[in-house]
């Protein structure tokens, strides 16, 4: 099944007329909708059919939107290039050959392909911006608590964002003013009121901005990826943005505290699969201990079992205060700087992964491979901020993109910049 973009090709329509009437929409196949499945790119949940639909996707039918399918993606979320999907990896429509980015690859390739004309991500530790960086397409990771997560598949709680992909910043904005907005399904969301209108922010006037170019982001990345980026910023300093380097030391921890914390929320998260309660089952014989460990040494993929198995440990007891805690210590850390670093700046840029696509395969047998390309994107998750990628060019043939991250709920100030550079 190599070069799928959709798990499930079934399609949902919209409900009347509204601002997304006559546009097609890939979902992104954790998100729940009722009476399609929703696999999470898993075998544990081939054939789980949600008996409802997340809020977001009651936002798209209610806006007009048709569904086109449930795109693929790295299982459960985890993965950067979406090949740990049970049913497949799919491959970069315009990098032959090469992976999409993950865990919303299908999302990002869906759009690039011409296969739908917006699509929705999730996004717990770049999952939205990598692929669209990948594929060279626009994608949005709304500040948390902007967009409702009911429905939502649950990986990583204190992470995870809903969020759009589009080919063009005001398309990928006009998606966020449909799905932003509080939800009393989730008690983490807020509502912007009028603060909303995100598509009239691209209108790309960056005259008077200023950009702060954190020095931690862009020295580990690659010499095209690098002068791709540089010329991104000239480009919006010719246009009346200041570009100034600052420094953000702690994001060369976030990494490392990134993974603790996500794979420890992954291992309380998961832990109802056990193929009694949910999940796939397969007739096992023995007591519950048993046929917990069969449903799940057969159904979920090598990179999730390992990611339990980390944040279990990492959990247990004697090793919470050594790890999860330094974690969460080194996340508080994180938002400290960029707090500090908003006081002087309106806006954050860096590449936004540190690398072009990969080849297909080249990752799976090295994780921690897989692990540090997230360097850029983690700790916007980690701080619960938003951030933009936005095509910038290519290397050797390749797109890369660019990141803008801004304060708390300043999606506006984001998307501004990121439509200066189309």
């Amino acid at each position: 099944m190599s070069g799928d973009i959709f798990i499930t090709e079934e399609t949902i329509e919209g409900e009347g007329d509204g601002p997304l009437t006559g546009k097609s929409v890939a979902v992104k196949d954790n998100i729940s909708t009722e009476g399609v499945r929703t696999t999470c790119g898993s075998a544990m949940l081939e054939e789980y059919v949600p008996p409802y639909d997340a809020t977001v996707v009651t936002k798209l039918k209610g806006a007009g939107a048709t569904i086109v399918g449930k795109a693929n993606m790295d299982e459960f979320g985890m993965g950067t290039t979406t090949e740990t999907s049970a049913f497949g990896a799919t491959e970069n429509p315009v990098a032959e050959g090469r992976v999409p980015g993950g865990s919303s690859g299908g999302s990002a390739a869906a759009v690039a392909a011409g296969e739908a004309d917006l699509a929705l991500g999730t996004d717990t530790g770049g999952s939205i911006r990598c692929p669209a960086a990948f594929c060279g397409v626009v994608g949005i990771k709304p500040t948390y608590g902007l967009v409702s997560r009911y429905g939502l598949v649950a990986y990583a709680n204190s992470l995870e964002q809903i969020g759009p992909i589009a080919p063009t910043v005001e398309e990928a904005a006009e998606l966020l003013d449909v799905v932003a907005g509080a939800d009393e399904h989730d008690a983490t969301t807020r509502d912007e009121g009028n603060n909303s209108d995100y598509a009239n922010a691209a209108d790309g006037d960056v005259d008077g901005l200023d950009i702060g170019v954190p020095t931690e982001l862009v020295e580990g990345a690659e010499e095209g990826v690098v002068e791709q980026f540089w010329d991104a910023m000239d480009d919006l300093e010719s246009q009346g943005a200041t570009v100034h380097e600052v420094s953000l030391p702690s994001v060369k921890h976030a990494v490392e505290a990134y993974y603790v914390i996500a794979m420890s929320e992954a291992s309380s998260n998961l832990a109802r699969y056990d193929g009694v309660r949910y999940g796939h089952s397969g007739g096992y014989d023995g007591n519950w201990n048993e046929v917990f460990s069969d449903a799940r040494e057969e159904a979920f993929g090598d990179e999730v079992k390992r990611r339990i198995l980390l944040g279990t440990y990492a959990l247990s007891a004697g090793y919470h205060d050594k790890y999860y805690k330094k974690a969460q210590d080194a996340r508080a850390w994180v938002k400290q700087d960029f707090d500090s670093a908003f006081e002087d700046v309106d806006v954050l840029a860096s590449p936004t992964m540190p690398v072009p696509p990969f080849e297909l395969g080249e990752s799976l047998d090295d994780p921690l491979q897989m692990y540090l390309a997230d360097a850029n994107t983690v700790p916007v998750n980690l701080a619960n901020l938003p951030a933009i990628s936005v095509p910038a060019g290519e290397t050797d043939g390749l797109p890369v993109g660019v990141q803008f991250i801004g304060p708390k709920f300043g999606e506006k100030q984001v998307i501004r910049t990121g439509s200066a550079l189309e």
